[in-house]
């Protein structure tokens, strides 16, 4: 019975919770950007998810040259030396969206649906334009699958049937993630410049008062939310794969992660995107195996025992974002403060 447990909960978390916690780390940091913009600039910026895929786009070609060169991380993915070059693309390619698309709204004045709005039209000729570069199919990073223990070793090494393998681009997620929310949370609490973001966000006529520039404070946000949006998405293609309209689609999760969390609300933001993604890995998994560890033979399941299948996962996410707006629209954290 100790060893069927044992099967059990090796089997739960080589499929739902190591997966979830990796996904849940993407899903923080694309949220993190989400909520920065709309925290600082009031409103909802649709264009997010494409502004991920131009990223992680970039850093993959980048990685595709390296690799040619003969240029590698030892045992790092190569993508973590490309990165750099998919974080400068974006945050270039942000700054000239602003300049050229957000500015003239914001110095009128226009509403946030306005803005959010004109990010629906910025979204569309993003994704154009990554499909144009890179084409519409899946592409990996052409990296190698690296494991830090295969299934088989762990089943070598502790006489059960069942086996857990972590892959290095989940462990790397996690790191990377707890840097990157680690980083930004010292800048806007330590920093002058985090703090005017923040004053800003709190109350923009006292902050100009106060002498904050505003125009800098956009420079800085769109800075962040870009390397942010490049990290997520560099890190959600080496877990996965990269095709430009799944990161579109990778909106909603984020999205509702944010205002599950508190939209505004970074830390928020981190809580939500574990929420979400631990429900939509644990709703669409089949517990068929693992329930004929823990039940007597004659309670065995003939199906599958999924909630949902997996084509359904992002419903899962539009049910909770629902269920939030209705019974707590403030989130979990209440509130659109830095």
């Amino acid at each position: 019975m100790i060893v069927d447990v044992a099967n059990a909960l090796v089997l739960l978390c080589n499929f739902v919770v190591v997966p979830a916690i990796a996904y849940g780390s993407q899903l923080a940091l694309g949220a993190l950007g989400i909520t920065l913009v709309f925290g600082v600039l009031r409103f909802a910026n649709f264009s997010h998810g494409d502004l991920m895929a131009l990223g992680t786009m970039v850093t993959i070609l980048a990685t595709w040259q390296l690799r040619r060169w003969g240029v590698g991380a030892g045992p790092l993915p190569t993508a973590l030396l490309a990165l750099p070059f998919g974080a400068l693309v974006a945050v270039v390619a942000s700054l000239a969206v602003d300049r050229s698309v957000f500015r003239f709204y914001r110095v009128r004045r226009s509403g946030p649906v306005v803005l959010t709005v004109v990010s629906v039209g910025v979204m569309f000729v993003m994704n154009g334009v990554v499909r144009f570069v890179i084409g519409p199919d899946d592409r990996s990073f052409a990296d190698g699958a690296r494991y830090l223990m295969t299934a088989g070793e762990f089943k070598r090494m502790t006489g059960l049937d069942e086996g857990l393998a972590i892959r290095s681009s989940q462990v790397l997620t996690v790191f990377v993630a707890v840097a990157s929310v680690a980083t930004l949370f010292w800048f806007l609490q330590r920093t002058r410049m985090g703090k005017s973001m923040r004053a800003y966000a709190d109350n923009e006529d006292l902050a100009l008062l106060s002498g904050v520039d505003p125009d800098r404070v956009v420079l800085v946000t769109w800075t962040i939310t870009a390397v942010l949006a490049t990290v997520a998405g560099t890190l959600y293609g080496l877990d996965k794969s990269f095709q430009p309209f799944t990161y579109l689609q990778l909106l909603l999760p984020m999205f509702a992660a944010a205002i599950v969390g508190g939209i505004g609300q970074p830390l928020g933001a981190i809580a939500g995107g574990f929420l979400v993604a631990f429900s939509e890995v644990a709703i669409t998994y089949a517990y068929k195996k693992f329930l004929r560890y823990l039940l007597p033979e004659h309670l065995h399941p003939d199906g599958l025992v999924q909630l949902l299948s997996t084509d359904y996962k992002f419903s899962v996410s539009f049910a909770i974002l629902v269920a939030v707006l209705l019974w707590r629209p403030t989130g979990l954290f209440r509130g659109r403060v830095l």
